[in-house]
């Protein structure tokens, strides 16, 4: 079994070492020769628009998935008229607009946060005055970590955030200006879903972000309203059959006291944000999980059994920002479980994370 993944930064190189544990083989493909995912498995370097390095990656390939969702639709759909490719390319398209996100998932019952489409600066005006400051003013495509976004606070800021998102975003100023939700926790949700139409899902996780990186992640417990989560849980499962998808998918929402006529009582769940891939918040489940989201991934678009999503223990995943810290250090920490991405240190950078486990 050989899965050619469009990708080669850490979550391609986590999937190589998951299919090491099943007999597949992944190949990765990015076009930088020192992606990490190269010092555990095969590594094809080209341009993504490289037709020629995009044929190596899928020759004698089974199955063709990617581990970010900002790889070129272009390359994507090239392969998937030649391979099968999961998940679906739709998938794909919307995660790369938000806009066309949103708007995907209130279809299947998922509320995203309030936004307006903005393209000028006089349409940035109207969004501020319609949905109130503060607001976030985000690019439609692009952007992740707190990259290509902007917050509001006050109707001085509009001229300079045009500026900095609107002017050179290279799309006419395509953005979009989100409400911002007094939320008490981010809640993530993860979905595997096989080519029979099983789901299984994770148990949420609650994270916490500084300066828009991801920082920790912990059980979000039973301090989730259940109904909330439910009609969360079969929002995703809806949202997974009409694309007709196959592999893991994340879905972050923020937890809020502002039900939003969902229902009553307790708080409610508004969606973020969705990413069609394994994800940051589920890298918890290598060391705590039945199955962890990188195998049931691989076992997913081979069309293998899914493996259980249990939760076996108690956890906690801290990631490290820019640097790896002394590792005698790290590892004198009872329960603690070291993962380290072979990437070269940099500010803002995830170099690794660490899962405690019976804390």
């Amino acid at each position: 079994m050989i899965v050619g993944v469009l990708g080669g930064g850490q979550l391609g190189r986590m999937l190589a070492l998951a299919g090491r544990r099943i007999g597949a083989q992944v190949r990765c493909f990015d076009p930088d020769a020192q992606a990490c995912a190269g010092q555990v498995t095969e590594l094809v370097v080209g341009n993504y628009s490289d037709k020629a390095a995009l044929g190596r990656l899928i020759d004698g390939c089974d199955v063709v998935t990617y581990e970010f969702e900002n790889v070129p639709i272009e390359a994507a759909a090239w392969c998937a008229e030649r391979v099968e490719t999961h998940p679906a390319i739709a998938a794909l398209a919307a995660a790369q607009d938000r806009i066309e996100e949103k708007a995907l998932l209130r279809a299947h019952g998922l509320e995203p946060v309030p936004h307006m489409l903005v393209e000028s600066e006089p349409q940035l005006r109207e969004a501020v005055e319609a949905l109130g400051l503060p607001a976030v003013l985000k690019t439609c495509r692009g952007g992740y970590d707190g990259k290509g976004q902007v917050v509001l606070r006050e109707a001085a800021d509009i001229p300079t955030a045009w500026a900095e998102l609107g002017s050179p975003a290279g799309e006419g100023g395509r953005l979009v200006l989100e409400g911002f939700i007094a939320f008490s926790r981010e809640i993530s949700l993860l979905a595997v879903r096989g080519k029979d139409g099983q789901v299984r899902l994770y148990d949420p996780v609650r994270n916490e972000h500084e300066g828009g990186i991801l920082v920790r992640s912990r059980p979000a417990g039973e301090a989730v309203d259940p109904a909330s989560l439910d009609r969360a849980r079969a929002g995703i499962t809806s949202l997974m059959a009409g694309l007709g998808y196959v592999g893991v998918l994340a879905v972050e929402l923020f937890e809020t006291a502002d039900r939003r006529g969902v229902g009553e009582g307790g708080g409610g769940l508004i969606a973020n944000e969705m990413a069609p891939r394994v994800h940051n918040s589920g890298h918890w489940t290598i060391d705590a999980a039945a199955c962890d989201q990188f195998e049931n991934h691989l076992r997913a678009v081979l069309g293998l059994p899914l493996g259980s999503t249990r939760t076996i223990c108690n956890w906690e995943m801290r990631n490290l920002i820019g640097s790896v810290p002394a590792v005698g250090a790290l590892l004198a920490e009872e329960g603690l479980r070291l993962h380290c991405y072979g990437k070269a240190e940099k500010a803002g950078r995830k170099v690794g994370h660490v899962t405690v486990v019976g804390v």
